[in-house]
C-alpha cells in the first residue's frame, strides 16, 4: 500500500516565503512500510499556511523516533504492512513529512544553535572566563610553589589581580559600612570586584599601549571614562543574566510573585528606617541605584577615577633578577598619576598642564609579543547580526551596539531615538546586507604572515620588529653636536613608540585571525557614523582595514569562477599589482598577467623562499591570495568551475571628485574621473602629478635671489610622481587643509628617502603642498565652486544659530555635532576632572568647513548602500571597503556592472 500527500514545494530559506506562482502542488508516495495514522475522532482542518514552518531541534528528534517506532515488533513479529492500513488521506502543506531537505535544515538549525550559544558565551561570559583563568593560575602557583612561565602581559596581570581584587572588596564593605563617601565611587558595588579588576586592568593597558605619541601614558579624563562606561557595560549584561538566572529558578508564578514582593517589603522597610533615622542622602543614593538609566559622564569618571587610584596603589613591577644576592629587588609603582606638558591634537604645538596616567617603561617592554592575550569584547560574530531595528536595537546579541557612532552628541542621538522606522528601512536593510555577508581566515595567507612575522617582520607592509638604536652622547664641548644629536634622539624614540604602537597593533590583528582561522565562517556587524558611511563594529581585523587584513580576510561561500570569471581574476590581480598596470586598458591588464604567469606560479608555490615577485606589488597580501587562486585555476582542467573564495574589487575614481562632477554636471571634471565611458581609464592622480610638474619646471628657471622656492623645485622636481599626490588629492574633496596636505606629502617624500635634512624636508614638503592644492584647484575648478556655494549656505544657517541638518537619499537624518562646548569640573578621589559638554551656540566656523566634505561623505555612503541593496537583491555576495572600492565574489563582478 502506498501512501499520497499533496504540498507545496519547500522554501527553506529563512526568511523567504513562497509566492502565489511558487506554491504549486506535488504529490509524495511512501512505501509501505511507512504510513501516518490520525485519530478519527480528531477534525482534520487543511489550510495553507501562512507563515514559513520550521522544526526545532526536539521537535525533529521526536518525529525521527516516531518514525523509528514503526518498524519496532508488534506482539512480537516485525510488521512489513501496518496492522489496520488506513485510508489513503489528502493533505495539504503537512509539516510531518521529512524529506531530505528538510532534515538539512534541522541539522543546519542545530549547528546555527550551538553557534548562537557560543556566541552568547562569548559575549556575555568573557570577563568570568578571564577572572576563572587568574584564579586557577593562582591556585597552580600555591600548589606547586612555582611562578608559572606566562607572557609578559598575562604574568603582570596575575601579579596585580589579587591586591586590586582584595582593594576593591575593601572598598565596597567601606560603602556598605558608610565609612566612605559614596560620591567618590558610585556603583563600584554593581559588579563582583574580581570583574572589576580584570575591566580596569585590561582597559588601563590597552589604553597607554595605543598611545605612542605620548610614551606609555594616557590623559586620565579618558581613561576615567572609558573604565566607567565598560563598567556600566558589563553591568547592564550581567543585570539581566541574573535576572535571568532567578526566573529560571523560579517554579511557579506566583513564586515569582511573592519573591518580588518580598524583595519590595525589604526595600520599602529599609528605607522607612533611613527616613526615619534622617538618613536623606543615603535614601538617595539607594533609590539612583535602583534606576536603570544611563549613568551619565560624571558617574563614569568617578567611578572610573577611584578604580585607577586602586590599580594604582595596588600594582608593582620589578626588574629582572640581575643584580647581585645583596641588593634589595627593585620594585616600583607599574603608573603613576601626574600632571605633564602635552598637545591634546597632535597638529597642536601649544602644551598644556594635564592630569596622566603614565606607565613603568617595565610595563611596555614586552607587551608588543603578549598584547594578543588582552581582552577583546567587540570579536567578529559566529552567527548572524540581529537585524537592526532602531537606535540601539540590532547588532550584537548582548554588547551594546548602537546604529550610529555620534560620539555624545545628544543632538544627533535625538534625532536617531525619534526618527520613524519606515524612514530608516533601507538604512536598516543596507547594514543588515553588510553584516550577514560571511566571512573567513585564508588560512594559507595567514601561513605565510605568521613566517615573515616570526622572521623580524619589516617587509611586505609589516613593521620591523626591532627599534632604532639611540644614538650615543657626543664628547662635551660642541653645541651644536650636542644639539644635534638631541633632535636624533628624539626623532629615534619617537620612531620606537610608533613601532611599538603598530607591532602591538599587528599582534592584535593576527591574535584574530588565529582565534577565528578554525571557524566556518563569521560577521561584521555594521553601524554608521554620524555622515552615514558604515563601518564594521570589530576594528582590528576587518575588510575596511590594511592590505594585510585584506589579504588574510575572504569569503566563506565560495562561487564557481565561470565563464568571465577567470578574465576578472587576472584584471583583480593587475589592478593589485599596480604601480601604473591598473590605469591600462582590460587588454592591457590581461597581457601583463600573461607575462607573469612563471611569476604568479612561483608565489602561489613558493612565496617565502622563492623569487618573491609578490613583494613588489602595491598590495602585496592581496596579491599574494590572487596568485595563490589564479594558479589553482589555471592548473585545473575546468577552471570554469573551481570553486573560488576571493573578493574582486571594483573600485571607484577619487569618489569624492566624483560626486562634485555629477553635481555639477561638468563633463570634463567627469571624464577625470571615469564617470564618462572610454577604452582606457582616466587617472586623475597621474594627471595633477603631471601639472605639479609643470608648475615646478617653470619655478626651476626662476631667480633663486628673487624667488627662494626655486631651490626648493630644483631638489622636489625628480621626486614628483602620482603617489606623492594621490592622498593629497583623494582627500580635498573631503576638507583636507594646508597643513593636513603638507604632513601627506612630507610622510611621502620621508619614504623616498632622498631628503635627509629635517630643515629642507620641511620646507620642500610645505612647497609641494601649496603647489599641489593650487594644480587641483585648476583642473576642478567646478568642484571648488560648489563647495564654496556649500560652504555659504552653511553659514548663513550657523548664523540663525542652528546645526546644519539634512536627509541622505536612503532617509537617514544627519546633523552636525559641532557645537561650542561648555566645561565643567567635577571632584574625584584623584583630582579635578574638567569634562565637556555640548553646548547651546553651534560652532560657526566649524559648520561652515565641514558641511562641503560632510554632504560628499553623506552621498558616498548611501551610493555604497545602494549598492549594496542592489546586490542582494541580484542574490550576488557583496562587502562595502575603504575608499569608494567594493568587494564582490568571483560571479558577481560582471554582472555588478550592468546594476
Amino acid at each position: 500500500m502506498a501512501f499520497a500527500t499533496s504540498f507545496s514545494t519547500p522554501h527553506l530559506q529563512r526568511g523567504i516565503h513562497p509566492t502565489k506562482s511558487q506554491s504549486l502542488h506535488h504529490f509524495l508516495f511512501f512505501p509501505n512500510p511507512i504510513f501516518c495514522c490520525f485519530p478519527s475522532s480528531i477534525p482534520l482542518t487543511i489550510k495553507t499556511p501562512r507563515t514559513q514552518f520550521h522544526l526545532s531541534a526536539s521537535v525533529h528528534d521526536n518525529c525521527v523516533q516516531k518514525l523509528e517506532n514503526l518498524h519496532e515488533p508488534v506482539n512480537g513479529v516485525h510488521q512489513t504492512e501496518p496492522p489496520d492500513p488506513p485510508q489513503r488521506i489528502f493533505i495539504q502543506n503537512s509539516p510531518w513529512i521529512l524529506n531530505d531537505l528538510l532534515l538539512n535544515d534541522i541539522e543546519e538549525e542545530k549547528k546555527l544553535n550551538l553557534l548562537r550559544r557560543r556566541q552568547i558565551k562569548a559575549e556575555t561570559e568573557a570577563l568570568e572566563k578571564m577572572v576563572e583563568e587568574y584564579r586557577e593560575l593562582e591556585r597552580e602557583m600555591r600548589e606547586k610553589n612555582l611562578t608559572p612561565n606566562l607572557p609578559h602581559v598575562k604574568a603582570l596581570f596575575l601579579g596585580w589581580f589579587d591586591p586590586l581584587k582584595e582593594a576593591i572588596e575593601a572598598e565596597q564593605k567601606s560603602k556598605r559600612s558608610k565609612k566612605h563617601k559614596a560620591a567618590f565611587a558610585p556603583h563600584i558595588d554593581s559588579l563582583p570586584a574580581a570583574k572589576l579588576a580584570v575591566i580596569v586592568m585590561h582597559k588601563v593597558m590597552g589604553l597607554v599601549t595605543q598611545e605612542y605619541r605620548r610614551a606609555g601614558c594616557v590623559l586620565l579624563v579618558d581613561a576615567a571614562v572609558q573604565i566607567g562606561m565598560a563598567v556600566e557595560q558589563e553591568v547592564r549584561i550581567h543585570k539581566f543574566l541574573e535576572k535571568t538566572r532567578s526566573h529560571q529558578s523560579k517554579k511557579t508564578e506566583a513564586g515569582d510573585e511573592d519573591s518580588m514582593d518580598n524583595d519590595k517589603q525589604k526595600l520599602r522597610k529599609h528605607v522607612n528606617d533611613l527616613i526615619k533615622r534622617r538618613r536623606l542622602k543615603q535614601v538617595q543614593m539607594l533609590l539612583k541605584e535602583k534606576e536603570s538609566g544611563p549613568w551619565g559622564r560624571d558617574t563614569q569618571a568617578k567611578l572610573g577615577s577611584r578604580l585607577i587610584e586602586l590599580l594604582i596603589e595596588t600594582a608593582f613591577v620589578h626588574s629582572p633578577v640581575n643584580q647581585s644576592a645583596d641588593t634589595p629587588p627593585d620594585i616600583r609603582p607599574a603608573f603613576r598619576h601626574k600632571f605633564k606638558a602635552i598637545s591634546k591634537n597632535p597638529e597642536q604645538k601649544i602644551l598644556k598642564n594635564y592630569g596622566v596616567i603614565e606607565c613603568d617603561p617595565l610595563v611596555l617592554a614586552g607587551m608588543d609579543k603578549s598584547v594578543k592575550h588582552m581582552l577583546m569584547p567587540y570579536m567578529p560574530m559566529l552567527v548572524p547580526p540581529k537585524k537592526w531595528k532602531g537606535y540601539e536595537k540590532g547588532g550584537h546579541l548582548f554588547l551594546p551596539s548602537y546604529i550610529m557612532r555620534t560620539h555624545g552628541s545628544k543632538k544627533q542621538q535625538d534625532v536617531m531615538k525619534n526618527v520613524e522606522r519606515k524612514q530608516m528601512q533601507k538604512v536598516f536593510e543596507a547594514l543588515d546586507t553588510l553584516g550577514n555577508t560571511k566571512w573567513r581566515v585564508n588560512r594559507r595567507l595567514l601561513n605565510v604572515v605568521e613566517s615573515l612575522w616570526a622572521g623580524g617582520g619589516n617587509i611586505a607592509g609589516l613593521i620591523d620588529r626591532k627599534d632604532v638604536p639611540i644614538p650615543e652622547r657626543p664628547p662635551l664641548g660642541d653645541l651644536k653636536q650636542i644639539q644635534e644629536w638631541k633632535w636624533s634622539v628624539r626623532k629615534a624614540e619617537k620612531i620606537n613608540l610608533e613601532r611599538h604602537s603598530l607591532r602591538c597593533d599587528t599582534e592584535l590583528k593576527l591574535s584574530v585571525a588565529q582565534k577565528m582561522k578554525d571557524e566556518e565562517g563569521f560577521y561584521y556587524p555594521h553601524n554608521v557614523d554620524f555622515r552615514g558611511r558604515a563601518y564594521p563594529m570589530h576594528s582590528h581585523l576587518n575588510h575596511l582595514s590594511c592590505d594585510l587584513c585584506r589579504g588574510l580576510l575572504e569569503f566563506a561561500e565560495g562561487r564557481p569562477l565561470g565563464e568571465s570569471g577567470l578574465c576578472w581574476l587576472k584584471i583583480h590581480l593587475a589592478n593589485l599589482y599596480a604601480g601604473g598596470i591598473e590605469k591600462l586598458s582590460y587588454d592591457g591588464r590581461l597581457a601583463f598577467v600573461e607575462n607573469h604567469l612563471h611569476d604568479i606560479f612561483d608565489s602561489a608555490d613558493n612565496p617565502i623562499n622563492g623569487n618573491r615577485w609578490w613583494l613588489m606589488a602595491d598590495d602585496p597580501f592581496q596579491c599574494l591570495a590572487a596568485c595563490i587562486n589564479l594558479s589553482e585555476a589555471l592548473r585545473s582542467s575546468s577552471p570554469n568551475s573551481v570553486i573560488l573564495h576571493l573578493p574582486i574589487h571594483q573600485d571607484g575614481s577619487c569618489n569624492g571628485l566624483q560626486h562634485y562632477a555629477a553635481l555639477g554636471r561638468d563633463s570634463l571634471e567627469a571624464a577625470a574621473v571615469n564617470l564618462v565611458a572610454s577604452e582606457k581609464p582616466a587617472d586623475v592622480y597621474s594627471e595633477i602629478a603631471v601639472r605639479v610638474h609643470d608648475i615646478m619646471r617653470k619655478d626651476c628657471i626662476k631667480d633663486p635671489a628673487a624667488y627662494p622656492n626655486a631651490l626648493l623645485a630644483k631638489v622636489l622636481i625628480d621626486q614628483i610622481d602620482r603617489k606623492l599626490v594621490k592622498q593629497t588629492v583623494m582627500t580635498s574633496v573631503y576638507g583636507v587643509t594646508f597643513v593636513g596636505a603638507r604632513e601627506q606629502i612630507k610622510r611621502r617624500l620621508e619614504e623616498k628617502g632622498l631628503i635627509t635634512d629635517e630643515k629642507l624636508l620641511f620646507a620642500a614638503a610645505c612647497y609641494a603642498a601649496r603647489v599641489t592644492l593650487t594644480a587641483l584647484g585648476e583642473i576642478f575648478g567646478a568642484a571648488r565652486v560648489i563647495m564654496g556655494w556649500l560652504g555659504d549656505c552653511a553659514k548663513v544657517i550657523a548664523f540663525e544659530n542652528q546645526p546644519v541638518r539634512w536627509t541622505t537619499p536612503l532617509g537617514l537624518p544627519v546633523v552636525q555635532p559641532y557645537c561650542k562646548t561648555e566645561r565643567h569640573l567635577i571632584k574625584t578621589s584623584l583630582q579635578f576632572l574638567a569634562l565637556r559638554r555640548e553646548g547651546n551656540a553651534v560652532d560657526a566656523k566649524k559648520q561652515r568647513s565641514a558641511f562641503p566634505p560632510n554632504f560628499v561623505h553623506s552621498l558616498d555612503g548611501s551610493h555604497m548602500m545602494m549598492t549594496a541593496l542592489a546586490c542582494r537583491d541580484a542574490g550576488l555576495c557583496f562587502a562595502g571597503s575603504k575608499g569608494g572600492c567594493v568587494d564582490l565574489g568571483i560571479e558577481a563582478t560582471e554582472r555588478v556592472r550592468s546594476l
